[in-house]
């Protein structure tokens, strides 16, 4: 700990090297892609018999049918088409279409078949999710990822998804999150922590083995597996699987929350009270700059952006989800100008959801009551004509400047952000 806090004193009083530039920065370009991102269990409610419908029933707040996606699906497209959104992204859950070994739900898939369309004729392309952490009750009943037959079944499942949706031309996601994945499955003591790396090296081999077949079926297709960015560590988190499929990503992934400065180093972040956690909205330019300087000439895309309430109160800090919209924005339009290669956004998420294992974080542009409001009424949060206006414009408006400065100095890229500052004019 000594090491880190003399390393930290000098990264703060040692002259910062020129950073990125701060001048006004232009809209992004004209076939940037906006978009809207949800996964399956944490939406779609009426689930079937999975991992995760087990660990959900190991919670205090019942799961229930969550926001109901399943029976809701127009309603929510149409919100998403009213946005103006390119992008809708969702998963297709593995459980829903195999319920029972080698056999396949018709039903399940007429279901996807039918949200599929809906995106399609709604304008949008639909960005496809493989696995969002959940697997089917049978699936787990031989172990999970500990089974040595999981790559196997799980390929047969993507295969069959991959060929079901390639015509719909999709954006592909093979793993969400692959690192908060192992988390989760040792903290709900399905793998245990001695078979983290076998599991490592299974996400590999079926992600590799899927991108061959995706692009059998869809010359031209773009897939990757996104990236759960770890403010200060993310090489040591991340690193070593990107390595291992980079060649096999056709864009870089990036899920981007929370920062870390030397303040926020004394409160440990909280998994539970997301809200706690510290927002650094610059700091998705040191993410972008940091993966870009990993994949040169990789396309980066943010599948996962987001400010957490506390059930949907004001946050402590005053700090709107509209305001953090428009910030963000405006530090991809700073990073499109450097020269990143920055090619879509999504935020997370359209509605308010499950947040694995509670409905109190609520990131929703639009604000569900699952546990009070039995109709379940999507209400708009102030980000609805925020992110309409930026997705409109193309970006923030000329002459905007964020309403909080950049951390002085921001460790999310480690040292890098510190020693490369970004700054505002004021």
């Amino acid at each position: 700990m000594r090491i880190v806090a003399v390393l930290i004193a000098l990264l703060l009083f040692a002259p910062p090297q020129a950073g990125a530039s701060p001048g006004a920065p232009a809209p992004l370009p004209r076939d940037f892609l906006w978009g809207v991102a949800s996964s399956g269990f944490q939406s779609e409610g009426d689930a079937p018999d999975s991992n995760w419908a087990r660990y959900a029933a190991r919670e205090d707040e019942p799961y229930g049918d969550s926001i109901d996606f399943h029976g809701r699906f127009p309603e929510d497209i149409a919100l998403a088409r009213g946005l103006g959104v390119q992008v809708y992204r969702i998963g297709i859950e593995w459980a829903r279409v195999q319920p029972r070994p080698g056999v396949w739900d018709e039903a399940g898939l007429r279901f996807y078949d039918e949200v599929v369309a809906a995106i399609r004729a709604a304008g949008m392309r639909p960005m496809i999710t493989l696995d969002h952490w959940v697997y089917p009750g049978w699936q787990a009943d031989r172990g999970g990822w500990a089974d040595p037959e999981i790559v196997p079944n799980w390929l047969a499942n993507a295969r069959t998804v991959v060929d079901r949706y390639a015509a719909a031309d999709p954006l592909w996601v093979t793993f969400n999150e692959p690192a908060v994945y192992l988390l989760r499955e040792v903290q709900h003591g399905t793998l245990p922590a001695s078979d983290v790396p076998l599991m490592h090296e299974k996400i590999a081999q079926a992600h590799l083995a899927i991108y061959d077949h995706i692009h059998r079926v869809q010359p031209g297709a773009m897939v990757t597996s996104n990236a759960a960015y770890i403010p200060a560590v993310d090489g040591a988190v991340n690193g070593a699987l990107l390595e291992r499929i980079g060649g096999a990503l056709d864009y870089i992934g990036i899920d981007y929350y929370y920062g870390l400065s030397p303040d926020a180093l004394r409160t440990p972040y909280d998994f539970e009270k997301l809200w706690q956690n510290p927002l650094e909205p610059e700091g998705i330019y040191y993410a972008l700059r940091h993966y870009a300087r990993q994949f040169p000439g990789k396309p980066l895309y943010i599948v996962e952006n987001g400010l957490p309430t506390d059930n949907g109160k004001p946050r402590a800090d005053g700090y709107t989800r509209a305001d953090n919209l428009r910030d963000t924005v405006y530090w991809l339009q700073r990073a499109v100008a450097d020269g990143l290669n920055v090619i879509g956004y999504n935020y997370w998420t359209l509605t308010d959801n499950y947040e694995w294992g509670s409905y109190a974080p609520r990131f929703g542009l639009y604000t569900v009551d699952v546990l009070t409001d039995p109709t379940l009424t999507r209400r708009p949060t102030d980000a609805v004509p925020a992110y309409t206006e930026l997705i409109r414009a193309n970006g923030t408006p000329a002459g905007y400047l964020p309403t909080r400065d950049p951390a002085p100095c921001s460790l999310v890229d480690g040292p890098a952000s510190c020693a490369e500052p970004v700054t505002v004019p004021r």
